[in-house]
């Protein structure tokens, strides 16, 4: 399943209350992220023990039925980790190394030089199975694992690069994790989870769910995933749009996603992680650690199916998960030992949220989520805040059609975002995202200082042209 990475650095500007305050004001600010837009449920946790857990929204936007705190949701890539934990089970029984050739399992495949170790760090090399099969797969027939490895066998696409010479987020590789799993013990992933992981820990609202459209199989109390059109402005399941049609054809695929979970049995794995329920010490603690480094900027890393990182919180482990419907996150801050966990199924940005929850349980500043109001500028006032900008990730503001828009460089037109004013020198995001940019002027009434207000949280920013 697709990752997306939030860049955010941030600069503390005063301090909070105590534990107590600090509930509250998570209170408010997971309220104000729902009129915001977020649907879904919010847990954390201190010591392994919870401290707030809510449900917000429907669980199904058509019958407006609820969510709460026992509901499923797709895990999208925080299943990679569950994936982890198959092999490095299967590699404690001896039934595998990790230097072990992928080959060795598939002879068929045409890449020589692939370790299992290489798969679990991102190092493979391997193209994107979705890209590379969607023009030449059926996309109303439903693939499965075994698809993906006749049409890596059949099509043989091109390494990216060499296996470990640097790092790309594969979706590849963990699908082939779970052929190796399969292989190895004879029984589907579905199984071999369910009965080494999910039942082990308690984990009874857990499961992989790859047989909802080609066996119509249905789950109860389950957080439909929905995403917003944009046509309509209205929340509709991704099944009905043509470019989210991939969630069909690809419906059966396991291993990088389609686990599914709640937030209570998300917290009894991290627990399991943090207490090596599953593994002996020396392989969790390995599973946990640093591997390859992902981003030089913030110097984080990928362990096995987990990122590890510091910033300015300290140390942390995380994974976060996408796929049209959703956004998830499971974080472990070792500072106070927190987990947070944010599962949406209206693809709200929850690793935002989950960052500025991290942030109120540490003291540190939050600008709590309010509802904006538009008001009407002169076309001409708007010129001065064109210009290209870097927070540090870098956008540009542009005009079209006498409004302002966010645009990401390189990307096309369509993924562009209308700036709202809400006054002469703050904007927010016209697609629901509760993100605003607040201009200061000097004197000259030139542009002194900019700011972003993501999720809650500053990132200061500058002009660059």
């Amino acid at each position: 399943m697709y990752k997306i990475l939030y860049l955010f650095l941030l600069l503390p500007i005063c301090c909070l209350a105590q534990q107590g305050g600090n509930l509250s004001l998570i209170s408010r600010y997971m309220q104000g992220e729902h009129l915001q837009g977020f649907n879904g449920n919010v847990l954390i946790a201190k010591n392994g023990k919870i401290l707030y857990q809510k449900a917000f929204g429907y669980s199904d936007f058509s019958s407006k039925l609820p969510l709460n705190n026992s509901s499923i949701f797709e895990l999208a890539s925080v299943s990679k980790q569950f994936t982890a934990m198959g092999i490095l089970q299967l590699k404690e029984k001896g039934k595998l190394k990790l230097t072990d050739s992928l080959r060795a399992f598939f002879p068929e495949l045409p890449y020589q030089k692939i370790t299992i170790y290489n798969l679990l760090t991102h190092t493979s090399g391997l193209p994107d199975y979705l890209s590379e099969m969607d023009t030449k797969w059926n996309h109303k027939k439903i693939a499965f694992n075994k698809d993906i490895i006749h049409f890596l066998a059949s099509e043989k696409p091109a390494l990216n690069f060499t296996p470990g010479s640097r790092y790309d987020y594969s979706n590849t590789g963990y699908v082939l994790l779970a052929c190796i799993i399969e292989k190895l013990t004879g029984q589907t992933y579905n199984n071999y989870l369910d009965q080494n992981i999910f039942t082990p820990l308690g984990m009874h609202n857990s499961r992989v769910y790859n047989s909802r459209r080609s066996k119509h199989d249905i789950i109860n109390n389950y957080a439909y995933g929905y995403v917003l059109d944009n046509k309509t402005n209205a929340y509709v399941l991704p099944d009905s749009l043509k470019q989210d049609d991939f969630v069909y054809w690809l419906d059966g695929v396991t291993g990088d996603g389609t686990v599914n979970s709640t937030t209570s049995d998300l917290l009894k794995w991290n627990n399991a992680l943090l207490h090596h329920l599953l593994l002996n010490q020396i392989d969790q603690t390995d599973m946990l650690s640093p591997h390859t480094l992902t981003d030089t900027l913030t110097k984080r890393y990928y362990g096995y199916g987990v990122e590890i990182g510091q910033d300015e919180l300290g140390d942390f482990i995380t994974h976060d998960g996408s796929w049209p419907g959703y956004s998830t996150v499971l974080s472990q801050y070792k500072s106070g030992d927190y987990t947070i966990i944010a599962l949406s199924n209206n693809q709200h940005n929850s690793v935002a949220v989950s960052r500025a929850l991290a942030y109120i349980l540490n003291n540190k500043p939050v600008i709590f989520p309010y509802r904006h109001k538009q008001i009407v500028l002169d076309a001409g006032l708007l010129d001065k805040y064109i210009g290209e900008y870097t927070f540090p990730i870098k956008l540009n503001i542009i005009k079209r059609d006498g409004k302002l828009y966010r645009h990401i460089p390189g990307r096309s037109a369509t993924s562009d975002v209308e700036l709202k004013p809400e006054s002469t020198t703050k904007f927010f995001y016209g697609n629901n995202a509760d993100i605003q940019i607040q201009f200061e002027l000097n004197k000259q009434n030139q542009i002194e200082k900019v700011t972003l207000i993501n999720y809650g949280l500053l990132v200061h920013g500058e002009r660059i042209n």
